[in-house]
């Protein structure tokens, strides 16, 4: 048994706290937890930052938590032109009730644009959502997304707001079958859909030139928010720049665990590298593409 629970939260390590705050409250309804503070001592030293300065900036939207981190002396900046076929690419997936709306107040704080033309309506073959991909001011990737029903829709569908929530965390993967022998087997994660992604409203969406893409779905044993894939068979990339926990283009995946120590032991026995808190009780590894995951105990 892999002892994971759900996805508890999502992690970005950030610049400026006080400019990141202002970018979520204003442009995409997020609300502060807590003030600033110090990142847990058992979290600092499994991501390897108890030797610098480490401040968190917890916030929420509806049910989903994001902890921002900004570490003194600051990490390597976001790399420069930026691309969703990027390894180190995570965007965090943002269900809104109307578009229009949605768009129309993000605009006011003239975000980077990721996708061309505005909103993008994928073909019923693909999901038919609608959807717009842009980025906040470190460089970080966000997608609304408006589901046309089904599922997904009724998911979301009490909830309060424009913007209602996260529902997924989407990472760009080099590698699939690594990734996903990592997420099903030491993580148990369980895939629940998979599709090929094509054609011109994808090119526009994600801002490149004809993509075809793996998109895969996969869910913890609470199954919302969920882990995405993006596997982009064409274009490739040549870029592999790894980021760690205090470069501005880190990201992390937040699960509760049940058994840390043993998970540590069979990331190990995976071949991977795990770092556990002096407690043990909170463990960070990065993925199979430099992406992080954070496991804090139940």
């Amino acid at each position: 048994m892999s002892g994971m629970r759900a996805i508890v939260g999502f992690g970005r390590t950030v610049l400026d706290l006080s400019v990141t705050e202002a970018f979520y409250r204003d442009g995409l309804g997020f609300a502060r937890i807590a003030p600033p503070e110090p990142v847990p001592v058992a979290q600092a030293e499994a991501m390897g930052l108890a030797d610098r300065r480490a401040t968190q900036l917890r916030m929420r939207l509806g049910g989903q938590t994001v902890i921002f981190l900004a570490v003194d002396p600051p990490g390597a900046p976001y790399p420069a032109d930026p691309a969703a076929t990027d390894p180190f690419f995570q965007h965090l997936a943002i269900p809104v009730r109307d578009m229009e709306a949605a768009v129309a107040q993000l605009a006011r704080l003239a975000p980077t644009p990721i996708s061309r033309g505005g909103p993008q309506q994928l073909p019923a073959s693909t999901g038919g959502v609608t959807a717009y991909k842009f980025r906040d001011p470190d460089g970080h990737p966000l997608e609304l997304i408006a589901f046309p029903g089904g599922p997904p829709a009724a998911r979301w569908r009490d909830a309060p707001g424009l913007f209602l929530g996260i529902d997924h965390s989407a990472i760009t993967v080099t590698d699939l079958d690594a990734t996903l022998a990592f997420l099903t087997g030491p993580l148990g994660l369980t895939v629940a859909e998979r599709g090929l992604n094509q054609g011109p409203e994808q090119a526009r969406l994600d801002g490149v030139e004809d993509p075809q893409v793996d998109v895969i779905a996969l869910e913890p044993p609470v199954p919302a928010p969920h882990v995405e894939l993006l596997h982009y068979r064409v274009p490739t990339t040549d870029r592999r720049q790894r980021v760690g926990p205090g470069d501005r283009a880190a990201t992390r995946y937040i699960f509760s665990a049940t058994d840390p120590e043993g998970l540590s032991r069979r990331l190990c026995a995976s071949g991977l590298a795990p770092q556990a808190s002096a407690d043990g009780a909170t463990v960070y590894c990065a993925g199979p593409d430099g992406h992080g995951f954070l496991f804090v105990r139940a």
